[in-house]
This record gives C-alpha cells, sequence and structure tokens, in this order.
C-alpha cells in the first residue's frame, strides 16, 4: 500500500503592509483573503470591504500592523462598473440567484434611463439584499435565506456619488434582434454600506421591467484611487521566484492612511503616546487622524479632542513603548 503524502503545514511568519488585490470571480472575500494570506505565509490578515463571489477586482488586503486601519478603509469612497440584466428579478438580485419573475422590456430612451439613475443618485434610503452579510442575532441574512426563512430586511440611507449610464448599445440591440440579453452598462460610485445590487433592483423596478447584477467590478477604493492590482495568478508565478519577489506586491501601511487627517508628534510626544498617555498640543483637527513622527513615520491613529489634544486610539507595534520597570529603593 503506497504511503500517503501530506502537505507540509503552512509556517506563518510576522509581515505588515497592504496588498492591492485584483479578486477572481467565483471566490468569496475570505476565500480569496485565505488563499492570499497562505501564500504571503502572513500571520495575520484581513480584508477591508466583502466583495459578491460574482464580483471582480479591487480587495485591499492588510497584513500584520496594516490590519489596524482596515476599519477606516471599509467606510471608503468606493467605484465600481457593473452590467445590469433587464427582465429578470433574482432572489438574490444578482446572476447566482434564482428567477423570481420575468417581465417584457419595453423600449426605453437614454432620457428616462438617465431620470432613474438621477431618482437613485445622491442620499438615498436603499433595502439591502437578503442574501447578505448583514448580520441579525449574530448571524448572516444569507445563512436565514438559505434555510427559507422569512427575512425582513429595514431600510437605511446610503450615499450614491455617482450613478451613471456607460453604454445602452446591448440593449438597443437586444430590442432589435431576438433572443439577444437587454443589458445596460453602468457606472457607480458610493459610500459605505451601499449595494450595487440593490441599486441595479431599484433601477429595475423605476423602469418597470425588473432587473438584476450579471456581472461586478470594484474599480477603486479610497485613497488607492489608481491602483496597481495583482491577479491571483500573477502573485504565484512571484511566488515561485521567492518571497522577497512576492512581498515586493505590498504597499507601506502609511499608504492605507491618506484618509485620514495628519498630524506630527515630537519624539517626547511620540514616547507618551506609546505609553498609552495624552498629550497636549493644540492639535487640529478634532476626531480621528493619523499620527506620524518627525521621519514621516506612521505611529497609528489617534483621536483629538475638542481643545486640541491628542489620545492614542490604535498604535502600531512599533510606536507602544514599554515603561521602565518601578524601582524599589532597598531599605
Amino acid at each position: 500500500m503506497p504511503a500517503m503524502t501530506h502537505k507540509p503545514r503552512t509556517v506563518f511568519r510576522k509581515l505588515d503592509g497592504i496588498l492591492l488585490f485584483d479578486k477572481p470571480r467565483g471566490l468569496s472575500s475570505n476565500q480569496a483573503l485565505q488563499r492570499v494570506r497562505h501564500l504571503f505565509r502572513a500571520e495575520k490578515a484581513g480584508h477591508t470591504g466583502s466583495l459578491d463571489p460574482l464580483a471582480t477586482g479591487l480587495l485591499p488586503v492588510c497584513f500584520g500592523e496594516a490590519t489596524k486601519i482596515a476599519g477606516g478603509l471599509l467606510g471608503a469612497r468606493k467605484a465600481y462598473d457593473t452590467v445590469a440584466r433587464l427582465g429578470i428579478v433574482t432572489d438574490t438580485d444578482d446572476a447566482e440567484g434564482q428567477p423570481l419573475r420575468e417581465r417584457p422590456v419595453p423600449a426605453f430612451t437614454i432620457g428616462q434611463i438617465d431620470a432613474a439613475l438621477q431618482t437613485l443618485t445622491g442620499r438615498i434610503r436603499q433595502r439591502p439584499p437578503i442574501y447578505s452579510a448583514l448580520k441579525r442575532g449574530g448571524e448572516p441574512l444569507y445563512a436565514k435565506a438559505r434555510r427559507g426563512e422569512v427575512v425582513e430586511v429595514e431600510e437605511r440611507e446610503v450615499d450614491v456619488h455617482a450613478f451613471e449610464l456607460q453604454s445602452a448599445a446591448d440593449l438597443l440591440d437586444a430590442l432589435l434582434e431576438n433572443g439577444a440579453p437587454p443589458l445596460l452598462r453602468l457606472h457607480i460610485e458610493c459610500g459605505s454600506g451601499t449595494y450595487v445590487r440593490s441599486l441595479v433592483r431599484d433601477l429595475g423596478e423605476l423602469l418597470g421591467c425588473g432587473a438584476h447584477v450579471a456581472e461586478l467590478r470594484r474599480l477603486w477604493v479610497d485613497p488607492f484611487r489608481e491602483p496597481r492590482m495583482w491577479t491571483l495568478e500573477a502573485l504565484q508565478a512571484l511566488a515561485e521566484r521567492g518571497e522577497r519577489s512576492l512581498d515586493a506586491c505590498l504597499l507601506p501601511v502609511e499608504a492605507g492612511m491618506a484618509s485620514w487627517p495628519a498630524v506630527q508628534v515630537s519624539p517626547a510626544q511620540a514616547r507618551r503616546l506609546g505609553q498609552g498617555q495624552a498629550v497636549d498640543g493644540g492639535f487640529r483637527p478634532a476626531g480621528s487622524v493619523a499620527v506620524f513622527d518627525l521621519d514621516g513615520r506612521a505611529l497609528g491613529l489617534g483621536e483629538v479632542d475638542g481643545e486640541g489634544g491628542l489620545r492614542p486610539q490604535r498604535l502600531f507595534a512599533w510606536a507602544c513603548v514599554q515603561p521602565p520597570p518601578l524601582q524599589v529603593a532597598a531599605r
């Protein structure tokens, strides 16, 4: 009987930085994260905002100390290109779901489409999909929906900065040619918590024919407006050349901190912050800030109060200073 071969266990390492990963279609965000984490052998990793398995594009992955700023990147402005399939509504609001109903697609003018898009632009109220990662009672809604439970999802306010028609050529072709799917190609820029699937679903209802997401690609996430993204295939090829080649893909932690106002601190102030103490200094503006030393090295996140005082919020490991041990005088 041949001996069983066991795949060697991954030996993880400390690694700090940010990877701008181009997530492929078919993987959940967590599956993509674990693939990348094992490839880099990173002890600690987290992503900054889920993408549906159907979606592709930018998924920033934070390694090590960079995970301390991941929460701030979750709320960043994002941009997408999507393809809306008109005439069919699905239970997931995308092409991976089961069709619920089908309706004929009437002949639209560009003006009618633009008017519907304008209605869904700005500060709007939106009902997230029932198949989503939003949690209720500690459980994702999609888990409840898959069990057949009735899921009620409350509307919430979201910011849609742009919802624009890129092309209606596929729609016009479909209306002229029998059998061609009626598609709209759209561009979206939105704030945190906005669901593109819900935007497309609501657009379909405004147009009176229903719609779902057929394709979705995330283009950028603030502050990474022109990202150099790395595919899984490219990373695997670099890994074969050695970890130095792989690590060269990473951005420093500082690259992810451009969305926070920056403040600089002196060595003495940095030492106090590193010991968990607040410092005075007339810092501005009030609220969360990115803290840097005088050499431009990021120390982490801090909070400025209304009087200009600065207290540590989430400092990186290299900024934390252990106070000297208490000396007890001999008697």
